[in-house]
């Protein structure tokens, strides 16, 4: 990973870059396969539709 110039990219990176996780990550060894892609399809979709707008 290249090297951030400038505090400010850095901390947007990290904020950006955490809300997503935090949006689409979900403990997998804690759902059955059907639930894990059931709220993940739902995450994306919601993801894809904030990004949409």
């Amino acid at each position: 990973m290249q090297r951030f110039r400038r505090m400010r990219s850095l901390q947007k990176f990290v904020s950006v870059h955490a809300s997503v996780l935090n949006h689409l990550n979900s403990e997998r060894s804690f759902y059955s396969r059907a639930n894990f892609k059931k709220n993940r399809a739902a995450a994306l979709a919601e993801w894809r539709g904030l990004c949409a707008a």
